[in-house]
């Protein structure tokens, strides 16, 4: 569904050492792994013992770290207003021009890449000056290209009716600019295919209503099943994703219904439609991080309505409960944060110890950030684990995530980031290379007030 850059028969060789590995397909720890690269591909795995490095390969040695692949966050907004960059978000929307919030975008996206993020699933945004699905998709043409540094980016075109939830991040009483919400399953189509040919790789729909918004509650029914089904289509008609938001079982059966390829958030929850959900092919993007006492506390500060932090402390423990629920039906799960406004962007593995305390091991918790959510977006065969064949996401841990999943939270601890067999970030011993060069509260916040 998605081109990746090919293998590189002639590629450099590389050889990465270290003192362990997680498999994240068999959810095994290997003692003293060796990883042997052709240019941007893995082409061999094994251990000190089996592996005969070449003379005149470039050694990469991680000491005493743990190698994991890179890590993935599939439901983020890297170009909404986010609190660290902007003082009020509620000011900054208007008084932001595109040009500058896309460039807060990729900063944001930076800041998730150096923390181990390599790749990021970006599922759009509104905003006062209509949809930015073409901002995006610039941020990641960019990165494709090689002329700034960040994480592999697939981008979301969000494509829901007038007044749909995903609207309604905006005020009510703010004036629309250009086409952007559609009614009907052919108007529906002409948004998906505009939000297509602005290049984007998956189709943002909204079926119920949310947690962060204004003056609407989370059953309300925000497309009709005809209605989805014509989003779904489109998007599969151009070999595209979707991905359908989506916080009641009603909701989860029409976007089963539909062929959605991802359910986006846990909220409530019923056991016949989670059971239909883990017999299908569907993934579910848990996103528990928005919904956690900090995020809400950090949306507070930043002049959020009060209406709407009431509703999401509301529903708050269905999330957590519906999470522990899907687990153990065994819903295919795929990580995300939802990180816009909140948390702090680059925090994204906060969400990991949020699993383990809601139930999981450590290891399930790391396939959810690693291979499950490759596959979720149709890039299994490609990253997700470190396999011959797969492309070099490799990071390296000072820690091990299998005892302590909290290890990965901390910048110091990240000592390498690799995309594609290019290290991005090096804080080995030694080393002082970062992606962004700035700790957090060392730029000014953005504030027109």
């Amino acid at each position: 569904m998605h081109s990746l850059k090919p293998a590189e028969p002639d590629g450099k060789i590389k050889v990465i050492k270290s003192a362990r590995m997680i498999d994240t397909i068999s959810g095994g720890l290997i003692k003293d792994p060796v990883i042997v690269l052709n240019g941007r591909r893995i082409m061999q795995v094994g251990t000190a013992s089996d592996v005969v490095i070449e003379a005149g390969a470039e050694v990469i040695d991680c000491g005493s770290s743990t190698l994991m692949p890179g890590m993935l966050d599939c439901h983020i907004h890297t170009m909404m207003f986010n609190c660290l960059t902007f003082h009020n978000y509620r000011v900054a929307q208007w008084e932001i021009t595109p040009e500058l919030q896309q460039m807060y975008g990729l900063f944001h996206a930076q800041l998730c890449f150096d923390m181990g993020f390599t790749t990021l699933r970006d599922l759009g945004l509104n905003s006062s000056r209509g949809l930015l699905t073409s901002h995006l998709c610039g941020i990641r043409d960019s990165i494709n290209a090689g002329i700034l540094e960040g994480p592999r980016m697939l981008i979301g075109g969000f494509t829901t009716i007038t007044g749909s939830h995903l609207d309604l991040i905006q005020p009510r009483a703010m004036q629309r600019y250009g086409f952007q919400t559609a009614d009907g399953p052919w108007e529906l189509r002409k948004l998906a295919r505009q939000n297509l040919l602005a290049g984007c790789d998956v189709i943002k729909t909204c079926v119920t209503g949310g947690g962060g918004t204004d003056k609407e509650e989370p059953d309300v029914r925000n497309m009709t099943q005809e209605e989805l089904d014509a989003v779904v289509d489109e998007a599969h008609a151009f070999h595209k994703a979707a991905a359908v938001h989506c916080f009641t079982p009603n909701g989860q059966r029409m976007a089963l219904q539909a062929g959605a390829d991802t359910i986006e958030h846990m909220v409530f929850s019923e056991d016949e439609t989670t059971d239909m959900i883990a017999a299908s092919d569907a993934y579910v993007t848990s996103t528990l991080l928005h919904r956690t006492d900090h995020a809400i506390e950090t949306r507070r500060l930043q002049g959020t309505a009060m209406f709407v932090i009431n509703k999401m402390k509301a529903i708050q423990p269905f999330c957590f409960e519906t999470f522990q629920k899907m687990h153990k039906a065994g819903v295919k799960m795929a990580m995300g944060t939802d990180m816009g406004f909140d948390p702090e962007m680059g925090s994204n593995a906060r969400e990991l110890e949020l699993y383990v305390d809601l139930g999981m091991k450590p290891i399930e918790a790391i396939q959810v950030a690693t291979i499950n959510s490759a596959r979720a977006i149709k890039l299994g065969d490609d990253i997700g684990s470190i396999e011959a064949g797969k492309l070099a996401d490799i990071i390296a841990i000072d820690g091990n995530p299998l005892e302590d999943i909290r290890c990965l939270q901390d910048k110091k601890n990240i000592r390498m980031v690799m995309k594609e067999g290019e290290i991005y970030a090096d804080r080995r011993e030694g080393h002082t290379k970062n992606v962004v060069t700035v700790n957090p509260g060392d730029w000014k916040k953005v504030d027109y007030l």
